[in-house]
């Protein structure tokens, strides 16, 4: 399963593009750490720039653009990048449901752990859980 923030329809990629769509570099810097900033300003206005110059100077300056805002993301995280990864690939179930609205949140768990718990059509909450310490997040069903 490949991290959620490296593809192309991940929140990362789909902030940044927002943020030049919009011209608002704001956008997208709750997605990097505040030592990415100065880096992710300069990059967003040579992308602006560029995206100036035709369709294909676009393209070429949104994927530069998409590849250091992910890159200096992944860096707040102390992961590394290993590129972009393709739209529609599977991230699982927990993540779909980590996005899927308001009602679901994140809490502490047991150790350290955290969880996410959200109402179901039932008015019961579903939890799923997750270990503290691991170097990536395993993330899994509750037994009951």
């Amino acid at each position: 399963m490949p991290p959620h923030c490296d593809s192309l329809d991940g929140p990362v990629v789909t902030a940044a593009r927002k943020a030049l769509e919009g011209r608002d570099v704001d956008q997208i810097l709750p997605y990097v750490p505040e030592e990415g900033e100065p880096e992710v300003r300069e990059a967003f206005g040579l992308t602006a720039k560029a995206r100036t110059f035709g369709r294909e100077a676009q393209e070429v300056a949104d994927r530069w653009f998409f590849e250091t805002v992910v890159r200096v993301h992944r860096s707040g995280e102390g992961a590394p990048f290993t590129g972009l990864k393709p739209a529609g690939l599977d991230v699982g179930p927990v993540i779909p449901v980590a996005e899927s609205g308001p009602a679901c949140r994140v809490e502490s768990g047991a150790e350290g752990g955290a969880r996410i718990a959200c109402p179901t059509r039932t008015g019961a909450r579903s939890i799923l859980g997750c270990a503290a310490g691991a170097s990536s997040l395993h993330f899994m069903l509750p037994s009951h």
